[in-house]
């Protein structure tokens, strides 16, 4: 009868069996076989292409490949910044709601949730057409204000583009981040309360350091984000194509290789090279944080 019951309960995650099989061991499988192959045109390109086995020599050519190296050092140190920046206000947020009755914190939970419920492309279009120069508000209002500034300068693209994923990803964030606050025995409060600890200092020495596991959760998912946007510069990129280049993120040249170059193979391994660089990242993003909550 256990026995019954475990095949049962096992019965339910099939679903999900299936679904991580066939929507990601086998495209991740085929990426990397596809990887290993090139296609050569014979004679001076007027003859049939011929697919030839080529092993690691499209990763070779990756490595070395200036452009795509570029734009993941671009992105790295655009993540560096926008992060830590991101989860600060989101970790504010969560503390703010923390301190109101659950009733006006469900209000605000709701509201601050908006952006995120928004598809990523229609947020994108969203703030592109604010940032416009033409139709968007935002800069008669700085012009108003005595400031004359261009949210599709080089300067100001990535500022731009950061304040876009700041503005759809602090309320998911924030969530996660209160959702760990929940959790917190209300009665180490009460203690600390009586001790005379003020809320700040409550906040810093008591709510912060529960919910360190919380901070590391969404700081893997947005660098595992980070390293894959794609929709806000490719937008960028129809507005101000002298400022986003088609090799501005490492997605971007994937794409470009697979749709536009028809090298599907280079691509492939440019995918899984990324792949590699985003599980190594998210590795030791862990490791150094799991060593400093010891």
């Amino acid at each position: 009868m256990i026995r019954s019951l475990r095949w049962k309960g096992a019965a339910f995650t099939v679903p999900f069996q299936l679904g991580f099989v066939f929507l990601y061991l086998l495209p991740i499988g085929y990426a990397v076989y596809e990887s290993l192959f090139t296609e050569k045109q014979s004679g001076l390109g007027l003859g049939g292409a011929t697919t030839e086995f080529v092993g690691l020599d499209n990763y070779s050519q990756g490595l070395t490949d200036s452009a795509f190296m570029n734009s993941i050092l671009r992105v790295v140190l655009f993540a560096c910044v926008q992060i830590p920046f991101m989860l600060l206000i989101s970790l504010l947020l969560a503390l703010f709601l923390d301190a109101l009755t659950s009733r006006v914190a469900s209000r605000f939970r709701i509201l601050l949730l908006v952006p995120y419920m928004i598809p990523g492309v229609v947020a994108a279009i969203v703030w592109v057409n604010l940032y416009s120069p033409d139709v968007g508000p935002l800069t008669p209002i700085g012009k108003a204000l005595g400031f004359d500034w261009n949210f599709f300068a080089p300067s100001m693209v990535w500022p731009s583009i950061g304040n876009l994923l700041t503005w759809h990803g602090i309320g998911y964030n924030m969530v996660i981040i209160y959702s760990a606050l929940q959790g917190v025995p209300r009665e180490l409060f009460e203690a600390a309360r009586l001790d005379g600890a003020s809320e700040l200092r409550i906040a810093r020495s008591i709510k912060i350091p529960f919910v360190r596991g919380a901070l590391v959760l969404t700081g893997l998912l947005s660098i595992i984000q980070m390293l894959q946007i794609f929709n806000e510069p490719a937008l960028f990129r129809n507005i101000t194509p002298q400022t986003v280049s088609d090799s501005f993120t490492p997605i971007m040249i994937i794409y470009n290789q697979a749709f536009n170059a028809g090298n599907y193979n280079y691509a492939a391994a440019l995918s899984v090279l990324l792949a590699l660089i985003l599980g190594v990242a998210s590795f030791l993003f862990y490791r150094l944080t799991s060593k400093e909550a010891d």
